[in-house]
């Protein structure tokens, strides 16, 4: 179950930044993109020490985001990541709350290690926990898209 909160809470991850506490990053929740990231171009693990930025432009956090023409900033590892690899993709069912932008969701409580929504419980992959502690665990909207490269 830990494993499939994990993947879930990734996907999360870079699917949320852009919502997190209000921030126009990516436009804001007004802006929210029509689709999740594309597969990521590389097919090896990230270094296991390695300091990432996403910052690409001076006006943007240092953290996954999500332009307004819609180019996902920070989906780039690979599916041979293993921060984000897991033995049984699944093993506890699907995520069945909606995927995309029709499925705008509230956080409603908690925190990084675990928060919920709509009835479905999820926690912060502990590599990520850096990249959402301004985000208000009991107001941020939120919406989840699938990642093409982590199953589960």
């Amino acid at each position: 179950m830990k494993k499939l909160i994990s993947v879930i809470a990734v996907c999360i991850l870079f699917s949320v930044v852009a919502f997190a506490q209000g921030h126009e990053v990516g436009g804001g929740a007004k802006n929210i993109p029509s689709h999740g990231p594309s597969p990521a171009r590389v097919s090896h693990p990230a270094p296991a020490q390695e300091t990432r930025h996403y910052n690409d432009q001076p006006s943007q956090p240092d953290a996954p985001h999500v332009h307004p023409n819609g180019k996902w900033i920070g989906h780039d590892s690979g599916p041979n990541d293993p921060h984000y690899h897991l033995d049984h993709p699944w093993e506890h069912g699907h995520f069945t709350g909606g995927f995309g932008r029709g499925h705008v969701s509230r956080l409603a409580g908690g925190g990084p290690n675990r928060f919920w929504f709509g009835g479905f419980y999820f926690s912060v992959a502990p590599y990520d926990i850096g990249y959402c502690n301004n985000w208000l665990w009991d107001a941020d909207d939120i919406v989840i898209y699938e990642d093409p490269d982590h199953p589960g």
